[in-house]
């Protein structure tokens, strides 16, 4: 599965990109914002989270900037999970990417799909400490639930307060949907 945006084009991991993987994400300032990657963020890391498979429901992307001198380069990663029994979005942009509007982007596109797939309701979370993440949230359309939970992040290797969002995807749509205008937060 792929998804081209305005500026990124969203596509799977494969296992040769372990290498571009490292390079973005052995960044304790990234990591320490994710609750599942460890730190120090390893090649055998970047080797495993490269070559892991899709999921049909549940899609994750290397989020690539398209360059014209050359291949992509790897921005980020963006995806689907599952937590708590609810579909969950998450997302990183590696360090010399931020503020350019990228997670923004692929986190929208990966709302539409989304609905696509029929999902009717996702949720996300960001930590205390990581209030850009709570504005990329926004600004696609989630809202705070008010809740605060403790959330374990394995590069910290602690429990860290998050604060908890939802978006209601509405019906489920072809690609062809107007995106956005049928969303709203819940």
């Amino acid at each position: 599965m792929f998804i081209r945006s305005e500026r990124l084009f969203l596509r799977p991991g494969w296992p040769e990109d372990w290498r571009e993987l490292l390079s973005r994400i052995a960044d304790e300032a990234v990591v320490k914002n994710l609750a599942k990657a460890p730190w120090p963020y390893t090649p055998d890391d970047a080797r495993w989270f490269s070559s892991q498979p899709q999921h049909p429901r549940l899609p994750h992307f290397f989020i690539t900037l398209p360059t014209a001198s050359g291949p992509a380069e790897l921005v980020g990663c963006v995806g689907l999970g599952e937590v708590e029994g609810e579909v969950e979005l998450g997302y990183w942009i590696g360090r010399e990417y931020w503020g350019r509007g990228f997670a923004t982007e692929a986190a929208r596109a990966v709302l539409n799909l989304a609905k696509v797939l029929g999902h009717r309701t996702l949720v996300a979370g960001h930590f205390v400490d990581n209030p850009a993440s709570g504005s990329v949230l926004r600004k696609i359309g989630f809202a705070a639930t008010g809740k605060q939970r403790h959330r374990f992040s394995a590069a910290r290797g602690e429990d860290v307060q998050s604060v908890e969002h939802r978006i209601a995807l509405g019906e489920p749509s072809d690609c062809d949907a107007e995106g956005q205008d049928a969303m709203r937060a819940a």
